[in-house]
């Protein structure tokens, strides 16, 4: 047999096998719930992406912002572009490190979490992006409770993203979906400054 033929073989039996895995899958019941995490960059861009898949069906999208302040990035710009299919809500102040206020930092939190919770109770979307929550779950800005509580309490409509290092392993638990991005090399670790079109 020659190799053409062999690898003819070997792929008429993961099509096979990967047919069979299709037709005994169920279909969704809800909404899914999708964790981007780890130390890696990535999270906040594989969420956008997603985003993009959804306005290409047409869907409906919330995104609330945790952390992210202000400063204009190419993502926010454009998707500006398609205002009528998008609620985006940059509810942040930025960097933790630049705050430093405790109880201000929670209130933004918990603010912003309220303004999630009710996109996913309400019904009116396909997907709601909570960008950066897993870093207001680490400093204790929410609890795990609460977030958890606003998740099970979402439309049966709606699928969730939650962004951010080191996701609570309970939330992993929870999802869905977890993927964790891996650092294995960073321009920044060089001396290199943040890039337009690339990091923001």
């Amino acid at each position: 047999m020659t190799d053409a033929q062999t690898h003819t073989e070997k792929m008429k039996v993961q099509q096979a096998a990967h047919r069979k895995r299709v037709a005994a899958a169920a279909k969704a019941q809800r909404g899914l719930v999708l964790g981007y995490t780890g130390d890696g960059k990535g999270k906040s861009s594989s969420a956008f992406g997603v985003i993009v898949r959804a306005l290409g069906w047409g869907q409906r999208v919330g995104v609330v912002q945790f952390i992210k302040g202000k400063w204009k990035t190419g993502e926010r710009q454009f998707f500006s572009r398609f205002e009528d299919q998008i609620d985006w809500r940059t509810m942040g102040e930025g960097f933790t490190w630049d705050t430093q206020d405790l109880d201000r930092d929670t209130a933004v939190a918990q603010a912003a979490f309220d303004k999630g919770r009710a996109m996913l109770e309400s019904g009116n979307y396909d997907l709601v992006v909570l960008d950066e929550i897993n870093i207001a779950l680490r400093y204790g800005y929410l609890s795990e409770d609460v977030v958890r509580e606003g998740l099970d309490a979402r439309s049966a409509r709606t699928s969730v993203i939650l962004t951010g290092r080191d996701a609570r392993p309970s939330l992993c638990e929870y999802a869905d979906l977890v993927s964790e991005m891996r650092a294995v090399k960073h321009p920044f670790e060089a001396g290199i400054k943040a890039v337009r079109g690339i990091d923001f």
